[in-house]
């Protein structure tokens, strides 16, 4: 998510002291910069650079292969279920209706079954926002930061997340608000895909790069999940000047919208309407 404080606690899916070593240890030898002053915060426009994004591709992948201590268990269901309940313990009733958080369990196990066939796990960033990655202006070498969210997960869940902060510029005068139509076309999303499956030696074939942008694609509701439930939560426990409901609210929107052609028949929701008009809920 963005440049704003996250206050979810995740004390049960925090890694490990040993892990956290290890990351410092990797982004130092990354960095391989004599000068930090030559290390800079990536902006919103720069994750759609070709050529920036063609560096992001390949360190995410170098992530992704990263071997940390501790079992290689997927987090991401769990942490959904985790922060649905945390999101109904803090939510009035009446704040709780309009994002029919009655019915989100059901559309967890909905996509955990969906998705249950994706194997390619690996250790994934879990935010990998423009403010989370810099570079060496001098050696263009790219450093992520930020591991609060970091656990093993399914790759596509970490790209699919990377795509949507294509939409998010955090540093306006209103941050909150995403703009989708800054979301990858597909021929960016297959490029990005492209560099990343052929970083490590080797070129993928075209049913390679298909496979992963269709498990991408189904992701991006997870995605939206996880971000709608955690500004909700965030709405309740920071005060720090950001419209978290608002943010939350645009996320249930994408998923309600691109639920249906994403998972077909599986898709199908209840034309119920919020009282605003504003979105399927």
């Amino acid at each position: 998510m963005g440049a704003v404080e996250k206050p979810v606690d995740n004390k049960e899916y925090r890694i490990p002291g040993e892990a956290k070593e290890i990351l410092k240890s990797l982004a130092s030898k990354w960095e391989d910069v004599a000068d930090a002053s030559s290390l800079q915060t990536l902006s919103a426009s720069d994750l759609r650079n070709p050529d920036m994004s063609a560096l992001i591709a390949a360190k995410m992948k170098e992530f992704h292969g990263l071997e940390m201590p501790g079992p290689k268990n997927i987090s991401l269901w769990d942490r959904l279920r985790n922060w649905l309940k945390t999101a109904k313990r803090l939510c009035t009733p009446e704040e709780a209706k309009p994002f029919r958080l009655d019915s989100i369990e059901e559309e967890i196990s909905l996509l955990e079954k969906e998705l249950s066939g994706d194997w390619s796990i690996g250790f994934c960033h879990n935010d990998l926002q423009y403010g989370n990655i810099m570079i060496d202006e001098e050696t263009r070498v790219i450093t992520i930061i930020d591991y609060e969210y970091a656990s093993y997960n399914p790759i596509a869940f970490d790209i699919a997340n990377h795509f949507c902060e294509m939409t998010a510029d955090y540093h306006t005068d209103t941050p909150h608000i995403l703009d989708y139509s800054k979301y990858p076309g597909l021929d960016e999303r297959q490029r990005f895909l492209r560099v990343y499956l052929s970083s490590s030696g080797g070129q993928p074939s075209d049913n390679e790069v298909e496979h992963l942008l269709e498990n991408v694609e189904k992701y991006k509701l997870a995605s939206h999940l996880f971000w709608g439930l955690w500004g909700i939560i965030s709405e309740h426990v920071n005060e720090i000047d950001f419209d978290y409901m608002e943010y939350a609210r645009q996320r249930f929107e994408q998923y309600w919208l691109r639920k249906p052609a994403l998972l077909g028949s599986l898709g199908t929701t209840p034309d119920v309407v919020l009282a605003d008009g504003n979105y399927p809920v």
